[in-house]
């Protein structure tokens, strides 16, 4: 017997959310745990329920499905939209499944047991992740990057210094994203604006790294991120 999956449901219009609702109530093995049709509700109590799958509307005043997505730290999602301009960006977010309105039972099963399935595959941690640049979008692998510093003109750009000498523009991304995609145990902030990869540390001393890189480039090492980088370095 398949093994019940929860939903959280996420539509601004009352008629759609409750449709929605009904279809999952109709397939079994699945809990729709809440329902809302308020983007920032759902993201402040989605904080404190269990649930194995988001179906998220796209199109919505204020905050839109995407932006919720990218704040839900990798749980697995379905978009739901009338629009089917949104779809390479919802699949950029990695989402299970993407659904035009409106929606039907069987293709939301299918979307559902795509989940399903997702759930019970062995973890493959990815080692690249697709981001926006100076130049357009580019791939970039986590284990050629050296370190991550702010932008000199725009504060919110950052610049990745890849093994090669590299330099590449990422445009308008936060710290705290990078440390999302990144992966947690091999790169650390070490300061508020720099990140970079334990592995090509070269020496450090209590108030200074020195990286392994074609310019030798020299992090401070901030009392504030000081214990997470003693922690991944021991």
């Amino acid at each position: 017997m398949d093994t019940k999956i929860r939903c959280i449901l996420l539509d601004d219009e009352l008629p759609g959310l409750t449709y929605l609702r009904m279809l999952c109530e109709q397939i079994p093995n699945v809990e729709v745990v809440k329902a809302y049709n308020n983007p920032i509700l759902f993201l402040e109590e989605s904080k404190k329920l269990e649930f194995d799958l988001c179906i998220l509307d796209i199109e919505m005043p204020g905050m839109n499905g995407l932006e919720v997505a990218r704040q839900l730290k990798n749980k697995p999602v379905i978009f739901t939209t009338a629009y089917k301009e949104y779809a390479s960006e919802a699949f950029d977010l990695d989402a299970v499944d993407y659904i035009k309105k409106p929606i039907q039972k069987e293709r939301l099963e299918k979307g559902i047991a795509k989940a399903r399935e997702q759930a019970h595959k062995p973890d493959r941690k990815k080692t690249f992740a697709q981001f926006n640049t100076s130049k357009g979008k580019v791939l970039l692998f986590f284990d050629t990057v050296v370190y991550i510093t702010t932008g000199e003109i725009d504060k919110r750009d950052k610049l990745a210094y890849l093994e090669d000498g590299t330099e590449v523009h990422l445009k308008n991304i936060s710290f705290d994203q990078l440390l999302e995609i990144f992966p947690g145990n091999k790169f650390c902030r070490v300061n508020k604006k720099d990140i970079i990869a334990i592995h090509r540390v070269k020496h450090f001393n209590n108030d200074e790294i020195t990286m392994n890189s074609k310019n030798s480039y020299r992090a401070g090492l901030s009392e504030a991120f000081k214990a997470e980088f003693i922690k991944l370095t021991r």
